[in-house]
């Protein structure tokens, strides 16, 4: 069942950015006169095909990784003379920028309009107030000290910690001084402190930003009871249900989660004695937790989740805008998210941020999964993220994407005539050795995650 859920999630979203991305070149182009012979979605056997007044045929194909928007073109068929000029290689060269452009731009403001429709609707953070500090970190260094909330980092407000990991990962590979304003409390005075950081690194598939520099977030404390038990796992196949109180295990007594989480990591495919209590009685289970490889270590896992614990009310934040002032922030956040992208590509062209970080359709798959099922803010959230993706990939000058089309047509602009057929194939060619060579790469990099 999880399986078939990302999945579905996987054909939803992907659904829903290439039916957004493909829109906004079939209108534009229909808005300057070329007619449109066919609107995809999916490559592939059609599985459902209709027509409209214009005989523009729509598709919904089998294999639901992309689409197209097919248009009158002399350079891909013959086309009768009484429709030359519906033609889209006969459109002035503006005209073909803009076609061409919509795509990209539309997917773009998609994620504007969902951050709006969020910001409107009013969102739920958690406040970002530190738990404790690590030993020797940058953050003990600069002085940070538990209790504080960050207010903002490098002039940037943060009203979560979702705002502060962001602010913090546009300054990974660099040498900086990164000011940081805090207090101690609602009515604490404000206070700015310095992050020192030299050629700073980690690696984000096994830490935060927060963690790298030594800050741990305040959470509340949730005790060893089992909220929830993983059919088919160690806890489930050894007798654990939810509800149950594990209040020892191997002779060391437990009475937080994170206690039973650590005592368990540490002891992969090692049988562990649980005593455990339920409904009143005490008993003793004997649970071998399963084994699962991570960056540096090979760990354990027994397949079970904690239960809920209520946060206190001070350490939740409703963020709520009305709807005009959303407008501004929801354009900053996404000027936000296409800044981080583009300094992230950036950086991996410098040998900065390792190649790892590309994520093929698997990871796209269950990330959709997993944010589908954390509710609609959550999905929506990740909806944005990958259109603006979406929308930055295209605009890349490399051939075969709409970014490279763009380049022909600027060089177009300023000669006064068309690239040569001939350098148009060697740079198709290019462009397919790129983005097959990064899409083996990004694929490669979501089966090792597995």
């Amino acid at each position: 069942m999880d399986i078939l859920n990302t999945v579905l999630a996987l054909i939803v979203t992907l659904g829903i950015l290439v039916t957004i991305h493909e829109y906004g070149h079939f209108w534009v182009a229909r808005r300057c006169g070329v007619k449109v012979l066919r609107f995809s979605v999916g490559f592939g056997k059609p599985l459902i095909r209709w027509r409209d007044r214009l005989d523009t045929e729509y598709v919904i194909a089998m294999i639901p990784l992309g689409g197209y928007v097919s248009m009158l073109d002399e350079r891909e068929a013959d086309v009768a003379p009484e429709l030359l000029d519906q033609a889209f290689n006969r459109k002035p060269v503006l005209q073909r920028i803009a076609i061409v452009a919509a795509g990209p731009v539309v997917n773009l403001l998609f994620a504007v309009l969902v951050y709006w429709g969020m910001l409107v609707a009013g969102v739920e953070k958690v406040v970002p107030v530190i738990g404790s500090i690590s030993t020797d970190s940058v953050a003990e260094q600069a002085g940070l000290q538990p209790g504080y909330e960050i207010l903002s980092v490098s002039g940037r407000d943060t009203h979560s910690w979702d705002d502060v990991n962001l602010a913090l990962a546009a300054f990974i590979g660099e040498s900086a001084v990164v000011p940081l304003v805090v207090r101690q409390g609602v009515n604490g005075l404000r206070q700015e402190y310095q992050l020192s950081l030299n050629g700073w690194h980690f690696d984000p598939e096994t830490q935060s930003p927060l963690a790298a520099l030594g800050i741990q977030p305040y959470r509340p404390e949730h005790p060893s009871v089992i909220g929830q038990v993983v059919k088919g796992g160690a806890a489930a196949n050894s007798g654990l249900q939810a509800g149950d109180r594990v209040v020892m295990i191997d002779g060391q007594a437990v009475a937080e989660w994170i206690q039973l989480v650590d005592i368990v990591r540490h002891n992969p495919a090692k049988a562990l004695q649980f005593d455990v209590e339920r409904n009143g009685q005490r008993f003793t289970l004997m649970i071998t937790p399963d084994e699962k490889a991570e960056a540096t270590a090979t760990v354990g896992y027994i397949g079970a989740g904690v239960a809920p614990t209520e946060w206190p009310p001070e350490m939740l934040r409703h963020v709520r805008y009305g709807v005009i002032d959303a407008i501004g922030g929801a354009v900053s956040k996404t000027w936000q998210m296409i800044s981080l992208t583009l300094d992230s590509i950036w950086k991996m062209l410098e040998g900065v941020l390792s190649v790892k970080n590309l994520s093929g359709p698997i990871t796209i798959a269950k990330v959709a999964g997993a944010s589908a099922a954390s509710g609609v803010e959550a999905f929506a959230g990740f909806l944005a993220y990958l259109s603006i993706s979406l929308g930055i990939l295209n605009l890349l000058p490399i051939p075969m994407l709409d970014g490279g089309h763009l380049l022909y047509y600027a060089v177009e602009l300023l000669r006064g005539r068309p690239v040569s057929e001939k350098v148009q194939m060697v740079g198709l060619k290019i462009g397919m050795a790129v983005l097959f060579s990064l899409m083996g790469v990004a694929i490669f990099n979501d089966l090792m995650r597995l």
